[in-house]
């Protein structure tokens, strides 16, 4: 349960890039969609856009993801996900999400890093 909450802990506070809420409290990232396998160093989490046609899903799920890899030891293999269902483009996104060589080329791109940047910075409120 502690490591769970870690994770948890980790992703919480990702501000939504339209919208002045965290994930958590959009409900975009809930508890029961972080699974976590410590002895595996696996990690998934499954998130749901607010609409089905959410414009900014890839860079939620973008923004997750780099916050767990700036967060957890590089042994971890973090999978990112739309729930099923959720989503218009769910396949694509959830392979853009998961491609290593997407991601990289994603934050290549100084206006996206400045935008997951921007979802990442701490509030202090």
């Amino acid at each position: 349960m502690a490591v769970f909450l870690t994770f948890l802990n980790h992703i919480r506070d990702i501000k939504d890039p339209e919208h002045p809420y965290s994930l958590e409290e959009l409900k975009v990232i809930t508890e029961d969609a972080i699974e976590v396998d410590d002895k595996q160093s696996y990690v998934r989490v499954t998130f749901t856009p607010t609409v089905e046609h959410c414009s900014m899903a890839t860079v939620i799920g973008l923004c997750v993801r780099v916050k767990l890899m700036r967060s957890l030891p590089s042994r971890y293999k973090v999978d990112i996900r739309v729930a099923p269902g959720t989503h218009a483009s769910e396949a694509a996104v959830n392979k853009q999400l998961n491609d290593k060589e997407r991601v990289a080329a994603a934050l290549e791109n100084p206006n996206l890093v400045d935008m997951v940047d921007e979802c990442l910075a701490p509030t202090y409120g």
